[in-house]
């Protein structure tokens, strides 16, 4: 695609890829960021836009991940599953290092999952993540990810409750 080309196809998309990033993001300057970042990335692929029916639905795609990129970076990120404490201050040595071995396999547990369920329960369970916000993530529907979840809890729970049945 020629400069001309470009600035006839991509540039008029401006105003509806800002709207869109800003109503994502909820902030006039993330999206201007969001805007530009895109026009680099369709510049860089100039070359390849005319193999796509819709130069208007890649440059939507675009901003959406990109908008979605900032707000995961902008997000403040949950405690490490190790650093989680159950701790009243009254803790003994022993009793902390149950807590640790828990946590410890509730990990091994959680990395024994499918990865769509490892992702969808460190999102809503480590990191705070809403349901919403991880669909809109994962680009999957929220009732998937209730269900995704909602598994993920049980089978841990019934994998959890199977090793202690076997320890005592």
């Amino acid at each position: 695609m020629e400069l001309e080309t470009f600035k006839i196809t991509v540039l008029p998309l401006r105003e509806k890829m800002f709207n869109f990033s800003r109503k994502l993001a909820e902030d006039t300057s993330d999206a201007e960021d969001v805007v530009q970042e895109a026009f680099l990335k369709l510049w860089n692929i100039r070359d390849k836009l005319d193999e796509y029916d819709s130069v208007e639905a890649l440059a939507m795609m675009i901003v959406r991940n990109l908008t979605l990129d900032k707000l995961r970076k902008r997000r403040p990120q949950g405690p490490e599953l190790d650093n989680l404490s159950l701790d009243s201050g009254t803790m003994n040595p022993a009793e902390r290092l149950e807590q640790q071995d828990v946590v410890a396999c509730v990990r091994r547990l959680i990395d024994r999952l499918p990865s769509l369920q490892q992702t969808i329960i460190r999102m809503k369970d480590v990191e705070g993540y809403e349901v919403a916000e991880i669909a809109e993530i994962t680009g999957t529907q929220p009732e998937a990810i209730r269900v995704n979840l909602s598994r993920a809890r049980k089978k841990i729970r019934e994998q959890y409750l199977q090793l202690n049945g076997q320890r005592i």
